[in-house]
């Protein structure tokens, strides 16, 4: 809500941050690298995206708003200790975005009505009593609404009929280990403990398959039994666990809290492992997988109770918001209907998670966390599970840093530790006949043959006879080699201290390589020094010898008789170029007057073709002006034309006129000569 619209946060009566309610208060309020803007418009594209509109999107932030504004209602007490409301800002906040009134609201939550036999009382409820009333109720409000959330979201995923194919994801709390361990770390932990078990069962289940598939001689273990002792301590019914014994002082009528920490050490003190008594605190300690957790036992048979007040179920169930009432609809006046939570949002249907129970069936927080556990157990043991450890690098929310201790304490409490301790015990590493061949023949080189044929599982074998393994280490498949645990990471030592001799024997070759090749390079350099200086000195002994001298002085006169040859030539060359540039200036001169013979045949086709253009212009000329002579002659047609039809309307106008001026003089002849007639016989 902190990165919702100023709308969305204006209609909700939101006007504070995080720092401004009592849940969120504690709360990390900013983190570092994330935009609250950013994700809540991801999130309004997820709801979207599922199909809930607009205004079912507000109805759940509706909700979210209420549990903030419920949070930050305060309470005193009264000289007889009856609670009261220090303020009512809240509360008014609270009823507006509800839709319920204001004034039953309060007197609902701090005076309400029970039934006694056949009457109506009220009831003054102290301090305490309503705090735990306003926590109960924000734990239904949520729980209400994330039921219908999840039966929206699964209506709009809804597979074809006939699919019992799906891919589901389990998100738990992880071990919790707090200062102070209540009622819900109980459940928490509980929790871990029956999926840690299923996790146990699971994954060692398959493992040993693995060895019966591979034919190694291997007694089945159950390991999820090592975690059974605890799990009966926590829920079995004979002799009663925690949670029965819970349950059962819950309807005792003056249990308290004390006396059901007293009932538990007495069956359980000295007769499980798993279960110890603190010296001073009331509660008990629990011995878990990942670590022994103390839990304290104040408050525990309220926790568990977790009673709601019908008074203010029922102001819900009749709010003038359609939202809120659906979610109530159980408690609304008159058995409208018992309708379930999740079937609210856009009238959600497919798979539901059950949010509500019928009124007057009362059953405990812990009654139904063990009844949804072992429904979510049964359906994981009817899935094929993969598991996803999660670990929080750091408390900050930071990248880039790791929190050993943090890390440690993680990999204890979700069961990684537990988890290799079993692996142990077993054939944890396993490599196939191929691999280990290629990896660890090195160890023995000259063990396998060349010359004939080793399959590689013969091949396996042949190297660790030749390795000296204890065969209490190791066990041979039919595809793969399994070690005990801690055996391949000596072969691994093995091979690395191998390695590094081959490496350093190679080394050692290239080094002398290079050593013998600059050496060779330096004696041939060394050879060529010998020969440079040897020439030198030829040279400078033969430079001072008569004879040297003399034919240095000959040899420039010696080319004298080579230039009147060469002057021969030159002429010869200079008569031949004469004589073509004489045949090529002819040609040129014949091609010359070919050049104005053709000119003057141009001009005059030139000429010829100029006439013929200008007689071809003029009898466009011509036709231009016959056809626009033309043109001007058809409009004339069609103006007489046009004339002379209505020359011939008007003659048929006259001539319809005159018909009907004959036929007006005849009929006033007709009247007339009636006339002249009566006059007639008149007279």
């Amino acid at each position: 809500m902190k990165g919702a619209e100023r709308s969305v946060k204006e209609r909700l009566l939101i006007d504070k941050g995080p720092e401004g309610f009592a849940f969120t208060r504690r709360c990390r309020q900013t983190i570092e690298g994330v935009d609250d803007g950013a994700e809540f418009a991801a999130l309004e594209a997820a709801l979207e995206t599922t199909g809930i509109p607009g205004s079912e999107r507000v109805d759940l932030f509706r909700v979210l708003a209420a549990i903030l504004h419920m949070g930050n209602m305060q309470f005193q007490a009264t000289r007889n200790d009856e609670a009261i409301l220090r303020e009512q800002v809240a509360a008014e906040k609270l009823c507006h975005v509800l839709g319920i009134p204001l004034s039953e609201f309060t007197r609902a939550l701090l005076r309400p009505s029970i039934k006694a036999g056949r009457d109506w009382v009220t009831q003054s409820r102290t301090k305490q009593q309503v705090e735990l009333s306003v926590e109960a109720l924000a734990r239904s409000m949520y729980e209400r609404m994330f039921g219908a959330l999840v039966g929206r979201i699964n209506a709009a995923m809804r597979r074809p009929e006939g699919k019992s194919t799906f891919i589901g994801v389990l998100d738990i709390a992880g071990f919790e280990i707090l200062e102070t361990n209540s009622f819900e770390q109980l459940c928490i932990n509980y929790t871990n403990e029956r999926l840690q078990q299923f996790f146990n069962r699971t994954m060692f289940v398959l493992e040993q398959e693995e060895y019966t598939r591979e034919g190694i001689e291997w007694s089945f273990i159950d390991f999820g039994m090592d975690l059974q002792p605890t799990i009966d301590l926590i829920d079995r019914t004979k002799p009663i666990g925690v949670m029965s014994c819970l349950d059962e002082e819950c309807v005792m009528p003056k249990a308290t809290d004390k006396t059901f920490t007293e009932k538990l050490h007495g069956l359980w003190a000295g007769k499980s492992d798993k279960y110890e008594v603190p010296r001073f605190a009331l509660g008990f300690t629990i011995k878990h997988y990942a670590s022994q957790v103390e839990y304290s036992t104040a408050g525990w048979l309220e926790k568990n109770k977790d009673p709601l007040n019908e008074n203010v179920t029922r102001l819900l169930g009749n709010s003038s918001e359609p939202f809120v009432a659906q979610l109530y609809a159980d408690y609304a006046d008159g058995a409208a209907a018992h309708r379930p939570a999740d079937a609210v949002l856009g009238g959600g249907g497919g798979a539901r998670v059950a949010t509500t129970l019928k009124r007057g069936a009362f059953r405990t927080v812990g009654q139904r966390h063990k009844d949804q556990l072992n429904l979510l157990m049964a359906q994981l043991t009817s899935t094929q599970p993969h598991f996803v450890r999660c670990i929080l690098p750091n408390s900050e929310k930071r990248a880039g840093k790791i929190d050993t201790p943090l890390v440690l304490d993680q990999l204890r409490c979700n069961g990684v530790l537990e988890g290799i301790r079993i692996t142990r015990q077993g054939f944890p590493n396993r490599i196939p006949f191929p691999e280990f061949r290629q990896r660890y023949e090195i160890l023995a080189p000259n063990t396998i043959p060349r010359q004939v044929f080793v399959d590689s599982k013969q091949a396996a074998l042949l190297l660790l006879d030749a390795l000296r393994m204890d065969g209490g280490r190791f066990r041979l498949g039919h595809t793969k080699v399994f070690f005990r645990a801690g055996v391949l990471a000596e072969l691994e030592e093995i091979r690395d201290v191998e390695l590094s001799k081959i490496i350093v024997q190679f080394q050692a070759m290239a080094r002398g390589a290079l050593s013998r090749s600059r050496f060779r390079r330096r004696i041939e350099q060394a050879r060529a020094v010998r020969v440079i200086q040897r020439n030198a000195r030829v040279y400078n002994q033969l430079s001072e010898w008569p004879w040297w001298k003399l034919y240095r002085t000959v040899k420039p006169l010696l080319h004298v008789t080579r230039v009147d040859e060469e002057m021969r030539k030159q002429e010869a060359r200079i008569g031949e170029l004469e004589a073509r540039a004489h045949s090529e200036a002819a040609a040129r001169a014949r091609l010359e007057a070919e050049r104005a013979e053709l000119e003057r045949a141009k001009a005059g086709v030139a000429a010829e073709l100029d006439a013929e253009r200008r007689a071809a212009l003029d009898q466009e000329e011509i036709l231009k002006r016959t056809q626009e002579r033309e043109v001007a002659l058809a409009e004339s047609l069609r103006e007489h034309a046009a004339r002379l039809e209505d020359l011939e309307e008007q003659c048929a106008e006259l001539a319809q006129q005159r018909a009907q001026l004959q036929a007006q003089a005849a009929q006033r002849h007709d009247d007339g000569q009636a006339l002249a007639d009566a006059h007639a016989r008149a007279a």
